[in-house]
Formats: C-alpha cells, structure tokens, sequence
C-alpha cells in the first residue's frame, strides 16, 4: 500500500498508520537522507526473517539500525569519547558507523564480529517514525539483489512484498558511506553519499 506522505513535515496520522504496520510486525518502505529503506521492527524477529527473504539477503548480510538521534544509540553501541565526537560532528547524515554492539543488540542482527552499524538519518520521516516506536528501526536498502537502489516509490511497492509505502517522493539513488569506527580507527568500508574528508572528530 503506497501513503503519500510529507518528507519535510510528516504528519502525525500518517505516522501513526506507520507505526501500527510496525507494532504488528509489519514492513515498510520509506524515504531516508540517501535511498529508499526497508525496515521493521528491532525487537520482532519474525518480521527481521521476513525482511531478509524480502530482500533476498544471506543471513549474514548486515542490517543497519536507523536511530532517531544520538542519545539512542549508546543503548546498542559501544560509544567511547573519540567516536563520539566523530559521530557527533557527522550525524545527523548519510553515513553508517560501524561500532562495537552492546547486549541489547538481539543475536539475530549481531554480525561475527560483535558489531553493529547505526544510522541516524537527516529525513524527518523515518527519525520521527524511530523515535515514536521507541527504538530503532532494523534497515536495509531498497534495493534487489545486485542492482541499485530503487528511487520510484511505486516501483518500490510494485517489487516488494511489503505492508506499506511511505511516499516522500523520489530520493536518491547513491547510499550511505559506511564507515567502521569497531577498531579505534576510521575505516571506509564504502564510499557513498557522505564525503569522506569530513570524517574528523
């Protein structure tokens, strides 16, 4: 189901209707800072499972979590001073920092290596959609194996299995630079939409 939806100013009705396909496990597409996303809830493992054959993604894919702002993340992330101030100075932005993942992190998302990757995005719809749920939201790219990222939010509901289309318009079409911070150093792991030379503390 496509609902069109203010990408500056979400309005709260349709927000709600977001967030009741999330409570009940649901999946939904919506616009981000970089892509299109496809998300659920953290805590449901079921709609996780559903993402991951959605998407067609192996198990061992990462999925990043999208956080409303920087205070949600030390719940999921291990945070010490020096990635602070990088995270601090780049977020809210089209980046994905790759950090060392708390307990609360369920085994489902944690990668091998104990390590969890956090965007908070500049879009208001999904950070206000992550800050009403309370937590974050688990996300991966609108996009089919192999190929880029889909931009046509129609395109998007027509591809997917999904239970709504947040409709903000056309996005972009680059993703996020990701960025492992795990080792006390920066890392580029991709560059995308994010310019790398800001990645100071």
């Amino acid at each position: 189901m496509l609902l069109e939806i203010n990408p500056r100013h979400p309005e709260p009705r349709k927000i709600g209707q977001a967030l009741a396909v999330l409570e009940r496990g649901g999946l939904i597409a919506y616009p981000t800072d970089t892509v299109y996303g496809l998300g659920c809830d953290l805590m449901n493992k079921q709609a996780i499972e559903r993402l991951y054959v959605v998407k067609n993604m192996q198990k061992n894919k990462s999925l990043a979590f999208i956080c409303h702002d920087l205070s949600d993340i030390a719940k999921y992330a291990v945070v010490d001073n020096w990635a602070y101030r990088i995270l601090k100075h780049n977020l809210p932005g089209p980046y994905t920092f790759i950090l060392p993942a708390t307990r609360e992190v369920p085994k489902m998302v944690l990668s091998k290596q104990k390590t969890v990757g956090i965007r908070v995005p500049d879009h208001p719809v999904v950070t206000t959609l992550a800050r009403e749920l309370g937590r974050p939201i688990i996300s991966s790219t609108a996009a089919p194996p192999g190929e880029d990222a889909m931009i046509d939010p129609s395109e998007i509901d027509d591809r997917f299995k999904l239970d709504l289309v947040l409709d903000g318009g056309v996005c972009g079409m680059t993703p996020t630079t990701v960025v492992d911070l795990s080792e006390g150093q920066v890392q580029i792991v991709r560059e995308g939409a994010g310019p790398i030379d800001d990645l100071v503390a």
